[in-house]
């Protein structure tokens, strides 16, 4: 409990530092990342110093993303009747395959990168391909919560290599975001804009039950833990499964984490309520403070424990990959983005840029920023399009296995998948632009 109250601590002097210190609001730093950053701080000056520090103030913090993860993935899609693929589809096909390809080029770019340069100068192994994107598109959560595939692969320190990379994705979504949202608006390319609100009050749950049956936070946290129940049990039986399969399949699920299969139990407990439940028992509000409370407490523990000797010892191959997946977002955005979006190009792009490069709420935010009444579709379909990519990207089963079979398949095989894979939604992507043309549309 003393490692938890340190904990907390730690979160509330981001939220102070976050209200108070100007610049921390300019670049809208999430108060976990803040107090995450202030412990890390303390506790490399306190080792460094030579102080004796009792192991139980920080007991747990290590395990913590790992556990925490299960949580955040499984209320994703919990709270809101989950809607007919042929719906979702109709209004973000478009956007969904841009973001793809945006997700999928950093894995290729990663690949390349260690393929053809880094392994060659640093004899870095073809695991490192995987460590920007997961970073990028998976964010401080996702980094965090792949340590335990990390280390059952025999590569522990690419956890911290993970949270760096993130660390830096989040700063330069924010930096080079705000600089793109400044440069589209000289240029007239926005519709409209103004600065968001820095603090919002508005309820944030409903009571779905009488407090004198169960506590409604108390039912909403049932449902989470069936899901992850549920999300073991899928896991344990592809385990299985795969043992029996010859070849190296059973070593693959074996590193394959839980937390995909989390986020695909919270969807069959929820396609379960929108059958049965007629009382509409989950509250959508309350399931996001879960979510929200999980993955604050995740971040935090995740900075506050990087291994900052490790990260400086390789921090040379790790600027340069995470330079690589910043020009690569840069040339989606300036050079695709113009050519496969019709309209809102800009707002469409720049929501990808900084989910792709932090977190859904960082692509949110800068959205916000160029288009804070929603007089755009680009809201929409963002929204829309996260119900079909989150499942396989930052964080979802391609994630999952990508790391697996970057250390087992190699890096060769990994860039073969993302450059077909990225060949398919390019076509899509075209297909679909001769189609508008030809229309006249």
């Amino acid at each position: 409990m003393i490692s938890f109250g340190i904990l907390a601590g730690l979160l509330m002097v981001g939220v102070v530092l976050r209200r108070k210190v100007k610049w921390i609001q300019r670049l809208f730093l999430p108060a976990s990342v803040v107090g995450g950053l202030i412990g890390l701080l303390v506790w490399q000056w306190l080792r460094y110093s030579d102080i004796s520090v009792n192991p139980t103030l920080t007991a747990g913090w290590s395990a913590l993303p790992g556990l925490l993860i299960n949580v955040v993935f499984a209320a994703l899609f919990m709270g809101e009747r989950v809607p007919k693929i042929k719906t979702v589809w109709k209004s973000c096909s478009r956007q969904l395959a841009y973001g793809q390809l945006v997700a999928w080029g950093q894995y290729a770019v990663g690949c390349l990168m260690v393929l053809v340069l880094l392994s060659p100068w640093f004899g870095l192994p073809d695991v490192y391909a995987g460590i920007m994107p997961v970073g990028f598109e998976g964010g401080h959560g996702t980094a965090g919560g792949m340590a335990p595939v990390f280390d059952s692969l025999g590569f522990p320190e690419m956890k911290d290599m993970a949270l760096a990379a993130a660390t830096f994705g989040i700063l330069g979504a924010i930096i080079m975001g705000m600089a793109l949202v400044n440069w589209a608006i000289r240029r007239g390319l926005v519709a409209s804009h103004a600065p968001a609100s820095l603090a919002e009050r508005r309820p944030v749950g409903t009571l779905t039950i009488s407090g004198d049956i169960v506590g409604a936070l108390s039912l909403q946290l049932a449902f989470v833990g069936l899901a992850i129940l549920l999300g073991w049990v899928f896991k344990e039986s592809l385990l299985m499964i795969a043992s029996s399969l010859p070849g190296r399949w059973g070593e693959l699920m074996a590193s394959f984490p839980m937390f995909p299969l989390c986020m695909l139990g919270g969807v069959i407990v929820q396609l379960f309520c929108d059958a049965f439940d007629r009382s509409k028992l989950i509250c959508r509000g309350l399931m996001l403070q879960l979510q929200n409370a999980a993955l604050d407490f995740l971040v935090v523990a995740a900075i506050a424990t990087i291994q900052l000797d490790v990260v400086a010892a390789g921090w040379v191959p790790l600027v340069i990959l995470v330079g690589g997946g910043l020009l690569w977002n840069f040339f989606c955005l300036r050079v695709i983005a113009p050519r496969v979006f019709n309209d809102a190009w800009f707002e469409r792009a720049i929501a990808e840029l900084g989910q792709s490069m932090g977190v859904t709420a960082t692509g949110l935010l800068l959205l916000r920023t160029v288009d804070p009444d929603c007089e755009t579709e680009a809201a929409s379909a963002f929204a829309s399009k996260q119900l079909l990519h989150e499942p396989f990207m930052g964080g979802g089963l391609w994630t999952g296995l990508a790391i697996p079979l970057l250390a087992l398949w190699g890096g060769w095989s990994v860039l073969g998948i993302t450059l077909g894979v990225m060949f398919l939604w390019s076509l899509f992507l075209f297909i679909m632009q001769r189609k508008r043309s030809a229309h006249g549309v």
